[in-house]
This record gives structure tokens, C-alpha cells and sequence, in this order.
């Protein structure tokens, strides 16, 4: 016999108003996004775009000893879940333009691994903070070769490429509500699917794969990654405001833009392709040290001592130590982004005497 639990009767009142509210909060996060999104995409709302990523790769059939194309200029949660699979990376370079995977070199690479009786299994593409990379090519490319292609768009929620959002172009995407996103959920992430089959596997995968029935039957390895209700709460709440952010994001961007003009040696990440909107999540510049005749660390420095936060742009994972025996292809964009580059305060919370701060800097 099951035991009593007594408890006052305001407190069961208190905890019958809150219960169905609470457990709406996912549900209606997820349904908020889907709406925001559009082209009929399933969302599923995860603790983290990491494990939004290992997910994704689940479901596209990822195993061991599989190999998994990687753009080398990410972040490391775009690339550690091929290992969660025991799968193999395979990096390639950016292209200059939007920073993200080169189309060219991937189809190169995809050819490559074919010759050697190695074709990936899928293809992740990051937009690179917040910019939207050139995703139809890449997209033809992985239709042509029958390959999953995964779209980490962890930083771009709201840019968009041909007036269409990303996080919609990816057979699964992926996004980031991380602290520093442009939409938190105080840490969070989401799976996109095309299908509500999709999504049903992965709520499944993501709390412990635990079979309907009225015990706990396991037929799978599952995990832990559902999004909490408290997160989707804060998600609802801010995603009502996501217009608002990306307006002020752009608007520092236009910001530093006008700043930098007249400093000669140093550019503005940015792209000339209309069909290209960024949200920029973060405003990146390159220096050239030939020309300006100091170098991104010499900035970063001199900032400091002025209490301006900047911090150099990703490493790229064929440097890494952790992926020091993986394959790479290319040539040297992405190192000289991580040589030459720099994050610069983006904030939405930026406020006009922390621009007044910054545009003082130069004097």
C-alpha cells in the first residue's frame, strides 16, 4: 500500500493552480518556437545545444567508427558529440566570406573520403556567430551525396538567409539558449525536426528512453536532457522580446561599424550577400597587423587595462589538442581568424554610456 503524504490543504491548493501551468511551460515553449520558425518545423526543447547536437546525430544514424564532417571555425560543442557516438571528425576550412564551412572544399572532402570507402554519414554546419553561411550550395551538396546534413545554428536565432530562419535548413538543427545567446533560458537548447516522428524519438532519448508502461522498462540508452519547466518559462517570457534584441544587436553593430572606419587595418565581420541576415549575436572584427601595425592580442590588451572585455575568436578544432589526430582539409582561414580576430562587447544590454566608453577608447 502506498503511503499517505499529508499536507495542508493551502499547500495542495498552491500546488494543484502551479502543476498543469508548469507542465505547459515545454509544450508551449516548444509550440512558440515552432510558430517563430515557421516551414513546419518540430521543435524539442533540451537542456543545452550540445545535447540538442548529440541528439541530432542520433538521429541521423551516426555510430562508431562513422565519419562526421565538421567545419573546423566552431565551437567545441559543435564537434565533441561526434566522440559522445565514438564516431570520427573530419575538419574542414571556412570560406572568408561568412566564416562558415566552404562549399567547395566540403564537396572536395565528401569526394576524397568516397575514393578511400569512407563516406560521412553526415555534415554539420555552423552559422557563425549569427551569420547565416551559404547554405543553399551546402545544402545541394549533401542532397547530391545522400548525406544528413545538421545545422548548428546555436548562435543564430533570428538571422535568416533568403527570408528564411535559420535553424530551418538542416535536416536536424540545433539552437543555443546559453546565457550569452541572444535568447536565454538561463542554459537550454533545442532540437529542430522535420517530422513529428523526429521529435517523438528524440522526447524519447532525451528522458532516458523509458518505455510507456507502469514501470520502468528500458530498452535503449536514453539521457537526461530534457529542458526543465522553469527554463521554458524564462524562454516564453523572452522569446515575446526577440525583435527587440535582434534590433539593438544590429544597431552596436552599425555601431562599431562607424567606428572603425576611419581605423584603417581593421574590418567588421560582415557579408556583401543580401540573401545573407545576420542577428549578430557577436560583433567580430579581424586586425591586420601589417596595416594597423599592432596586433589583435596588443588590442585585446590595451583593452583590458580600460575594463573593455574582448576575447579572441575560436580556435579551430584541427588545432585542438583533443582532435590532434583527426583529418583536415583546407588551408588557412581558419587559423588566421583565431590569429588576426576578436569578440567584442555585443550585449543587448549594452548600455549608451558603455558605447560612450568604448568610442572613447581610441583617444
Amino acid at each position: 500500500m502506498v503511503s499517505k503524504i499529508h499536507l495542508s490543504q493551502p499547500n495542495v491548493e498552491e500546488l494543484l493552480s502551479t502543476v498543469s501551468f508548469k507542465d505547459a511551460n515545454v509544450l508551449n515553449f516548444e509550440n512558440a518556437l515552432e510558430n517563430y520558425l515557421g516551414f513546419d518545423k518540430k521543435v524539442v526543447a533540451l537542456n543545452s545545444g550540445t545535447a540538442a547536437m548529440h541528439i541530432a546525430l542520433i538521429l541521423a544514424g551516426v555510430q562508431k567508427e562513422d565519419f562526421v564532417i565538421c567545419q573546423s571555425f566552431t565551437f567545441v560543442a559543435s564537434a565533441n558529440p561526434i566522440l559522445y557516438q565514438r564516431a570520427t571528425p573530419i575538419f574542414v576550412d571556412s570560406e572568408i566570406e561568412t566564416w562558415s564551412i566552404c562549399p567547395l572544399l566540403l564537396e572536395e572532402t565528401i569526394k576524397k573520403c568516397i575514393v578511400l570507402n569512407k563516406k560521412p554519414k553526415a555534415i554539420i554546419v555552423n552559422c557563425n556567430y549569427g551569420m547565416p553561411p551559404k547554405i543553399a550550395a551546402i545544402i545541394s551538396i549533401a542532397k547530391r551525396y545522400d548525406i544528413k546534413l545538421i545545422e548548428d545554428a546555436a548562435s543564430a536565432l533570428g538571422a535568416s538567409y533568403r527570408d528564411r530562419k535559420c535553424g530551418t535548413f538542416g535536416d536536424f538543427s540545433i539552437l543555443s539558449f546559453n546565457e550569452n545567446k541572444i535568447l536565454t533560458t538561463l542554459g537550454g537548447g533545442a532540437l529542430i525536426c522535420k517530422s513529428g516522428q523526429d521529435k517523438k524519438r528524440a522526447i524519447y532519448l532525451a528522458t532516458q528512453a523509458k518505455e510507456m508502461c507502469n514501470y520502468y522498462q528500458h530498452l535503449e540508452i536514453g539521457y537526461n536532457y530534457r529542458m526543465d519547466k522553469l527554463s521554458a518559462a524564462v524562454g516564453l517570457s523572452e522569446l515575446k522580446n526577440i525583435g527587440q534584441y535582434i534590433h539593438t544587436r544590429r544597431k552596436i553593430h552599425l555601431f562599431y561599424t562607424a567606428f572603425f572606419q576611419a581605423i584603417k587595418g581593421i574590418t567588421v565581420f560582415n557579408t556583401s550577400d543580401i540573401n545573407c541576415v545576420s542577428n549578430h549575436w557577436l560583433i567580430c572584427i579581424v586586425v591586420n597587423e601589417k596595416i594597423t601595425g599592432f596586433s589583435k592580442e596588443d588590442l585585446r590588451l590595451q583593452l583590458e587595462k580600460d575594463n573593455i572585455e574582448s576575447r579572441p575568436l575560436w580556435k579551430p578544432m584541427h588545432l585542438q589538442p583533443v582532435f590532434k589526430d583527426c583529418t583536415y582539409y583546407g588551408a588557412s582561414v581558419a587559423e588566421d581568424l583565431f590569429r588576426d580576430g576578436l569578440c567584442l562587447p555585443s550585449g543587448s544590454n549594452l548600455t549608451a554610456n558603455d558605447l560612450v566608453t568604448i568610442h572613447n577608447f581610441s583617444k
